[in-house]
């Protein structure tokens, strides 16, 4: 029998800033399209919504119990990149600052219907993770019926062939 913590060579935060850097490469392509086809309303709102919610997690993450921001934003889609760009710098800077230990930590934080819960930082950094391969998905649908002919590809394994 072998031990799989020796096979594995990456951290959980090396793994972690991987999906991270897929997160950026996937939400510029999205982002890229959505100009390329004008700048379609629901696509960008999605958009705005995943990077929105990004960046409330990250809060939550450096100890902000309860924020009052617009999760669902009016943003032009030149305001995108910027933001992508913004935020993933944000993310790296904060998982390079703690240690694979730091990941069993738990938050408690408040909901926007002031609810209050209490995550593991791994869970909240799954979630992020997930909810921008989902919100990306609605947003292709709605770029294809908006007249997309061609919708990038946002496969992890793509990603991880290309890079």
């Amino acid at each position: 029998m072998f031990n799989l913590a020796v096979i594995i060579t990456i951290t959980m935060k090396d793994y972690f800033i991987k999906l991270f850097n897929y997160d950026k490469y996937t939400n510029q392509k999205i982002a890229e399209t959505i100009v390329a086809v004008n700048g379609p309303e629901k696509p960008l709102q999605l958009m705005a919504h995943l990077l929105t919610a990004e960046q409330v997690w990250l809060r939550r993450l450096n100890g902000e119990y309860k924020i009052s921001v617009v999760l669902w934003p009016t943003w032009q889609a030149g305001e995108l990149e910027p933001v992508i760009n913004e935020t993933h710098a944000s993310w790296v800077s904060y998982l390079n600052n703690f240690t694979d230990a730091d990941l069993e930590k738990t938050i408690t934080y408040q909901n926007f219907q002031g609810l209050e819960f209490t995550m593991r930082v791994v869970d909240i950094i799954t979630h992020v993770i997930n909810h921008g391969t989902h919100t990306r998905a609605q947003a292709g649908v709605h770029l294809r019926l908006a007249g997309a002919e061609q919708l990038p590809v946002t496969d992890f394994s793509f990603y991880i062939n290309t890079i």
